[in-house]
């Protein structure tokens, strides 16, 4: 897993993602002939800026047509005591009860797993935490694309991200 972190010590991980860039077939979509368990993986974070007051995290396939990238899953106003999600956290209600699950490019206000084109080259899917400044992103769950990146763009202190891959070819 490749690590961009804009803190020293600011990480993010999926202990079910060790030692391979490939996402397992439990998070893959359940849809378009695909034939996952769509749910979200776990994710563990550490090393965040002591005046970090809340995160949000995203998933984006880079590979995807839409510019600036398909978003599977948006989730934001993750308290700043909370440094991991358990695996299935969008779908089976583990997410912290103060998080906030955004449209993603599904249209859908939970986690989507990857479902590239069957005949594309495996799709490059990033992962990254924000370390915020604000307790809440004054938004909503159906808030716009733009409400959301700007909101999250005001209240950056730190990120972190990591890349994995998927694909049948």
């Amino acid at each position: 897993m490749n690590n961009d972190s804009t803190a020293n010590e600011f990480t993010l991980r999926s202990p079910s993602m060790e030692g391979s860039e490939v996402i397992p077939e439990n998070y893959v979509s359940d849809t378009s002939g695909y034939h996952g368990k769509n749910i979200s993986p776990p994710l563990e974070w550490k090393g965040a800026p002591q005046e970090t007051k809340s995160f949000a995290l995203t998933i984006t396939d880079l590979d995807a047509s839409l510019n600036g990238g398909w978003r599977h899953w948006i989730l934001a106003n993750i308290p700043a005591n909370i440094h991991s999600l358990p695996e299935g956290a969008s779908t089976k209600g583990l997410l912290p009860k103060e998080a906030i699950e955004i449209e993603n490019d599904f249209e859908e206000f939970h986690y989507g797993g990857p479902c590239p084109p069957k005949k594309d080259k495996p799709h490059r899917y990033v992962f990254t935490l924000y370390a915020l400044k604000s307790e809440k992103l004054n938004i909503g769950p159906e808030s716009e694309r733009i409400e959301f990146e700007t909101a999250l763009h005001n209240n950056i202190l730190a990120k972190t991200s990591f890349t994995a891959k998927y694909g049948l070819n």
